[in-house]
């Protein structure tokens, strides 16, 4: 159904025992887009994303996988999405083109087609040179390339991406993040469990936290930002009149004569930098430089689940 969301989750429930691991969660992801779930170790994270990939059946609650659920319809779902785990599904005993070749046999892709799917994901992930090395002489970036190499090999149109660059160097990190922009600028969806927030900063068009089976916030990074204390203008001047003209028209703003700036509480909303360039405007006050400043998601995270990242 055109318009319809990628992934639709309402009121998902899941208990071990008496240990109750998600409590009526809601989630909506629309296509082509990124969805980064957060949450501390023990949260949630992967019980969801193993409820949605079929691997784990929920208590209570209604799922939609591109448009399937996946108790009522598991091989549609699985015939739908893609997932790369924590941890390495690629066969190290075997080359990197072995393993895909292997996926493309596993999704039923004649001899040919499999052949040219395989040639073309080992040239798009940068493993060509590399393609009739065995796995084992992989580095940890060249095996996650080749782990979500074999995840395309079904052309899935959600993937699930669970911590995918867990103890990666940053410079593998940041080629995988261009990995991840590239798919989804292809029309993939992409729903991203991880530890590293920068890197839900960086990808996610939308987040939402997960503490103790409950949803407690959810929006962009931006907007998960400024629901923090902490956030402020930074004003400069270019004379030390500006700099006092500016203080009477803004009297909570906290001065520093040193550097001629104004430090000024603000969520760094349009409506808030509205309101304060009026009142600057209003006495005719001369900005040199203004900078917003935000807490980060490390913030955001610890004032929302009392837990640091």
């Amino acid at each position: 159904m055109k318009g319809a969301p990628a992934i639709a989750v309402t009121a998902l429930r899941k208990s071990f025992g008496k240990h109750t691991v998600l409590d009526g969660i809601d989630l909506h992801v629309p296509p082509g887009s990124v969805f980064s779930l957060l949450g501390a170790n023990g949260a949630g994270k992967t019980t969801t994303v193993k409820i949605m990939s079929t691997l784990l059946a929920a208590d209570a609650g209604e799922v939609r996988v591109a448009g399937h659920d996946p108790v009522r319809a598991p091989d549609a779902v699985r015939a739908a999405i893609g997932v790369t785990g924590q941890f390495s599904a690629v066969d190290k005993l075997l080359t990197g083109e072995e393993n895909l070749r292997l996926m493309a046999d596993l999704h039923h892709l004649g001899r040919a087609e499999g052949r040219r799917t395989t040639t073309d994901l080992l040239a798009r992930f940068g493993l060509t040179e590399a393609a009739r090395k065995p796995a084992s002489a992989y580095s940890g970036g060249m095996l996650r390339r080749l782990d979500l190499a074999m995840t395309l090999a079904g052309s899935p149109q959600v993937i699930f991406l669970d911590e995918p660059t867990t103890g990666l160097d940053p410079r593998s990190r940041r080629d995988m993040w261009q990995i991840v922009r590239d798919l989804v600028a292809g029309g993939v969806t992409i729903f991203l469990t991880t530890q590293y927030l920068e890197e839900a900063d960086e990808l996610a068009d939308r987040i939402a936290v997960l503490d103790h089976g409950r949803i407690v916030a959810e929006g962009t990074a931006e907007e998960l930002k400024r629901r923090i204390p902490g956030g402020h203008v930074r004003l400069t001047f270019a004379a030390p009149q500006d700099l006092e003209a500016a203080r009477q028209a803004l009297p909570e703003a906290v001065p520093d004569p040193d550097t001629l700036a104004l430090r000024v509480p603000n969520d760094g909303s349009m409506r808030a930098l509205k309101t304060l360039i009026d009142r600057l405007d209003d006495r005719a006050v001369e900005v040199d430089e203004l900078s917003v400043h935000t807490p980060d998601l490390d913030d955001v995270f610890l004032a929302l689940t009392g837990q640091p990242t």
